[in-house]
């Protein structure tokens, strides 16, 4: 799929609306910004009627959820109700058996498929960096995110309660994927090891990645960054993706400089933003960049998938139309199965045995 068709997903979801009254308000100024009255925007005729259903649910849910400024234990509480809910539905699923462990210091839940490990599995193991705008989200976050892939890929998931903020900042997460990773390679290669995450997990990997090479460690053998990836939010699907989740066009799109863990972080250092450095990126593992055509991140992806492709770096983009950010930690969801599919597959095709 080439990306340049991606950037008119957005675009032509548009273009369902009511197109005789966007022709008789709609307009644009000399900066290339664009104006258009009120419009009503049909949900997607390519999502399954299963997302068509949920969608409104996962709106009305979100729209609950309390604001980035609510204070943190707020969030965290709020976060911990549904992710666990989540859990619950999927270990119906996809069966697994759960363990808590602490490697190098940081705490980890380590996933295992009831059905056992597969055989080519054996020396391979994955590194899960969970969501939550560096917040929120340690254990049933990383489980939410953690427990499909172990299943479905019948292979070990490491889930790791990194350090976030507001308690902490930039680079303690960082430093915590690399002490476990530094302890892993006592145990497997470096192309055994893969490492992914989704949102704030995915960006993480990416700083992960970043700092491994920065310390002149083996890279992994692969990594995937899903809804977040190597560049701060920005782009068209910061203003157009809220619109299509039905939250309006936001004054202020969220980006790294209002979350907490990256205070006093320079957004230059490509230890923030592996993106800003191509000479960085051509050292990149093969990497897997998911996200949805409702996903604030959307761009972000994009523009990062394109920058390692200049990188040379080999890179497997998927992005799946009507879905939102994180769409696939609903696993009852045709799409979260295809995604699930998708990722376990990239892992099993790049790591070595």
């Amino acid at each position: 799929m080439h990306v340049r068709h991606l950037r008119y997903a957005a675009i032509a979801l548009l273009l369902c609306a009511d197109v005789h009254a966007q022709t008789a308000s709609s307009g644009f100024k000399a900066d290339g910004s664009v104006t258009s009255p009120a419009i009503a925007i049909p949900y997607s005729s390519y999502a399954s009627p299963e997302a068509r259903a949920f969608f409104p649910k996962m709106l009305a849910a979100g729209a609950k959820a309390p604001p980035i400024t609510a204070p943190i234990e707020q969030s965290r509480a709020f976060y911990e109700r549904m992710n666990s809910d989540r859990v619950a539905r999927m270990e119906k699923l996809y069966p697994v058996q759960i363990r808590h462990e602490t490697i190098a210091g940081v705490g980890a839940d380590v996933v295992l498929p009831a059905a056992g490990v597969a055989a080519e599995n054996a020396h391979r193991v994955l590194i899960n960096l969970h969501g939550g705008a560096f917040l929120w989200g340690a254990h049933s976050g990383g489980l939410v995110e953690s427990i499909p892939i172990a299943s479905v890929g019948r292979i070990k998931v490491i889930s790791l309660d990194y350090r976030q903020g507001p308690e902490h900042t930039f680079p303690a997460a960082s430093d915590d994927v690399e002490a476990v990773y530094r302890a892993l390679l006592k145990q497997y290669a470096p192309g055994q090891i893969g490492i992914y995450g989704c949102s704030a997990g995915g960006i993480l990997t990416g700083e992960a990645t970043a700092r491994i090479i920065h310390d002149k460690l083996p890279v992994p053998g692969a990594i995937g960054t899903f809804c977040g990836s190597l560049n701060d939010i920005d782009g068209d699907s910061v203003y157009v993706a809220p619109l299509l989740n039905g939250q309006g066009i936001p004054a202020h799109p969220l980006t790294f400089a209002d979350l907490p863990y990256f205070r006093g972080a320079d957004p230059r250092d490509p230890l923030v933003q592996p993106g800003r450095s191509a000479a960085l990126l051509a050292r990149f593992p093969p990497t897997l960049l998911i996200t949805g055509t409702r996903d604030v991140t959307m761009s972000s992806v994009l523009h990062s998938q394109e920058l390692l492709d200049q990188a040379g770096v080999q890179t497997e983009l998927h992005a799946w139309d009507g879905m939102w950010h994180s769409f696939f930690s609903d696993p009852e969801l045709p799409e979260s199965r295809d995604a699930y599919r998708v990722i376990a597959r990239f892992f099993l095709h790049h790591l070595v045995r």
